[in-house]
């Protein structure tokens, strides 16, 4: 069982950063994909960023190259979304997730079995 807690939203003004925490609780394997969503009210769960965990190897949605950044501490179990250059539009609730062991990384998520309980980002303009 993998239980994930994220961390780090809040409201912020535009053109400014966050970086977002998911510390990753109990039974981790390093043999699975990190993701990081966002959702915001009516709308599909969209991909942001992905990790494999062991291998380092990441993925950015199209939309977010350039200013959203994956990085893990495996000392800590943690994975980080740093998000630069914040917009009105980047306002939503920020979802950290995991896939089983073994699986690869993914820009679906509905192929993430693990997922926190979210955290808010609010960009004010």
């Amino acid at each position: 069982q993998v239980h994930l807690a994220e961390s780090g939203g809040g409201l912020v003004q535009a053109g400014a950063s966050l970086k977002l925490s998911c510390v990753v609780v109990v039974n981790f394997s390093s043999n699975r994909c990190m993701g990081w969503f966002r959702q915001t009210p009516g709308k599909e769960r969209e991909f942001v960023a992905a990790m494999h965990w062991s291998s380092g190897t990441t993925f950015y949605a199209n939309s977010g190259k350039g200013r959203f950044t994956i990085s893990r501490d495996n000392a800590k179990n943690t994975a980080y979304l740093q998000i630069n250059a914040l917009t009105p539009e980047d306002t939503a609730v920020y979802y950290c997730a995991a896939t089983t062991i073994g699986s690869y990384c993914s820009r679906d998520y509905s192929l993430y079995d693990y997922w926190g309980q979210g955290t808010q980002v609010t960009v004010s303009s």
